[in-house]
């Protein structure tokens, strides 16, 4: 591992350099997240989440308090509780939004089509739609709106336009 002699205050440590932790530490941080969501598109998500917020918090590493692998986990902890708070968040928006809603038929053909295509997405897949596309937010902006990562709401709206390219494609079959 390549490492850098840093001195802390009476103490003379080896300190490793970020490329190097993160290039041993990568595989068992997504283990770990993996484990935690049981998803594997959540914890590609929260990992890369993960050394974003480690790289961005490595020169307040101290490496006489523990090791890297643990100050990450901690990071990646933190990380998944959040995720898992804003999970739910989301799920009682849904919920909420759900009962006042009223219910949607099948999708129609011709000019109602993209509308009807609209209508059966989820919840939150229709927000980051009108966040991002009708709104024109830019993913930053519409991630900090909905309480997720840039990258979250950036996969959120990836898989949102492929099912309504999708269902638009069936609707013209």
């Amino acid at each position: 591992m390549n490492a850098v002699t840093t001195s802390w205050p009476g103490l003379h440590v080896d300190r490793p350099s970020f490329s190097a932790v993160a290039e041993s530490e990568l595989d068992s941080v997504h283990r770990y997240l993996l484990f935690l969501t049981g998803n594997r598109a959540v914890a590609e998500d929260l990992t890369g989440e993960t050394f974003e917020k480690a790289f961005r918090a490595w020169r307040r590493f101290d490496p006489g308090r523990g090791t890297p692998r643990v100050w990450l986990c901690r990071i990646a902890r933190s990380t998944a509780l959040d995720h898992f708070r804003a999970e739910e968040r989301r799920r009682r928006r849904e919920e909420r939004y759900a009962r006042g809603a009223p219910a949607v038929g099948e999708p129609e053909l011709g000019p109602g089509a993209l509308e009807a295509a609209l209508a059966r997405l989820s919840p939150a897949e229709r927000e980051v739609v009108a966040l991002r596309v009708l709104l024109e937010l830019d993913g930053p902006t519409a991630a900090r709106v909905l309480g997720i990562s840039a990258t979250a709401c950036s996969t959120r709206l990836s898989r949102a336009l492929k099912r309504l390219e999708e269902m638009m494609s069936d609707a013209r079959d």
